[in-house]
């Protein structure tokens, strides 16, 4: 367990994936997208487990790819062309798969962020950082602008400070980031799991099938224009009501009691 280069670790309904390279700064090399991936796809997958969060060990949380590996593929007859475009291929279904789980996905950020690894940040549904946390996308420093991390930021942050990352490359610091709307939360290093844990909790008390519903909603929506997306969410909100669960809770909250999720 200790050496696999994606730990897991489960604590009630709320699954744990750690990326274990710190001495490479948890570079997301060929291996390790294909191990995010794969986890990402059966634990979200998993109808025991309602929340997923991302972690790394290390003083870094991710340095993005992995230029040792990018670099030594130059040697290949192409170019390394292939094995570029397999990469960058291999990342973006793991930005797509962490939109798609159907459970909401946390990051917990312990150090830097930076290129791909700030990627990895934007494109979760939360993220909790700690104070001395640093984000950045630096590709345009050594001349390859960070296309594909820009695709989670301009999602998530106005265009202006989407643009000022990715054209000056320089670092962001947590404050910032959460001013930004990068992160969620800013904690302490020591208070970074508990809290991160604490939150992953509480949202996995609600209901499973009501965050699948709504996780799903917010990303398609949120691309719509505004008559299309209230159009859409009007027929989400009638198929959710129609639902055990959402019965089940309305009642619940009129009785004055616990509500009783379904858990199939």
């Amino acid at each position: 367990m200790t050496d696999e280069i994606l730990q897991v670790s489960v604590t009630g309904a709320v699954a744990t994936l750690t990326l274990n390279r710190p001495k490479a700064r948890n570079s997301l090399s060929l291996a390790m997208l294909a191990a995010l991936h794969e986890a990402l796809q059966d634990w979200g997958a998993r109808k025991d487990v309602k929340v997923l969060i991302l972690a790394a060990n290390g003083p870094v949380f991710c340095a993005g790819h992995d230029l040792k590996e990018m670099t030594a593929a130059r040697a290949q007859e192409d170019g390394g062309k292939a094995f570029f475009q397999e990469t960058m291929r291999a990342c973006s279904a793991v930005m797509q798969a962490i939109v798609n789980c159907p459970k909401p996905v946390i990051a917990a950020v312990q150090g830097t962020a930076t290129a791909a690894g700030c990627q990895l940040v934007a494109s979760c549904d939360l993220a909790v950082a700690v104070e001395g946390a640093q984000f950045a996308t630096p590709g345009v420093n050594i001349g390859l602008f960070c296309s594909t991390p820009m695709v989670a930021l301009s999602r998530n942050l106005g265009r202006k400070q989407a643009m000022k990352m990715l054209l000056t490359g320089q670092m962001t610091d947590a404050r910032t980031a959460l001013e930004w709307g990068l992160i969620s939360d800013i904690t302490t290093a020591e208070d970074l799991m508990r809290e991160t844990q604490a939150m992953a909790a509480q949202i996995a008390s609600k209901s499973g099938r009501t965050l699948k519903i709504g996780k799903q909603a917010f990303y398609a929506q949120v691309e719509m224009p505004l008559d299309q997306a209230y159009a859409y969410a009007t027929e989400v909100m009638v198929d959710n009501m129609m639902i055990a669960d959402a019965k089940e809770g309305i009642t619940a909250f009129l009785e004055k009691r616990a509500p009783q999720w379904d858990a199939s």
